[in-house]
């Protein structure tokens, strides 16, 4: 299943990239603490894992590939229920960014089929609460 979705945030896009790293959704994302099995400096390198339990789904994150600030991507495997990529494209747009997020995912088992269904059908929501969610979580310009 493939979803596309894009959100606005309002900062350049040498600063917006950073909200989209393990480290940086930390900064907006209630409950959001990344575990790095290897320590790194870098967590928007190529290469890079991470872990979280998000709402009480493990997920494992390996960052494929990355275009400065331009543009990351990130396998997922989300245990016993689905996996895929997720790719987030930045574009300037004035002084603000316009951000593509982009979800492929497979269910992993006849079950998940349906907690897929009901995240793609939320996806547009979800594009927005993000949107919001930065916005809240940035100070006033």
């Amino acid at each position: 299943m493939r979803l596309d979705g894009s959100l606005t945030v309002p900062l350049p896009v040498s600063e917006a990239f950073r909200l989209f790293t393990a480290r940086g959704e930390r900064d907006w994302v209630d409950g959001w603490e990344p575990v790095f099995p290897t320590p790194v400096d870098d967590d928007a390198e190529a290469g890079t894992v991470f872990l979280t339990d998000h709402g009480g789904q493990p997920v494992t994150w390996v960052v494929v590939d990355r275009d400065g600030d331009r543009r990351i991507r990130y396998a997922r495997v989300a245990a016993g229920r689905d996996a895929g990529t997720v790719e987030v494209r930045l574009a300037p747009a004035g002084d603000h960014t316009e951000v593509a997020v982009t979800y492929v995912l497979t269910a992993l088992t006849h079950g998940s089929g349906d907690w897929l269904t009901h995240f793609a059908a939320d996806y547009p929501h979800m594009m927005q609460a993000w949107e919001s969610a930065i916005a809240k979580s940035l100070p006033p310009r």
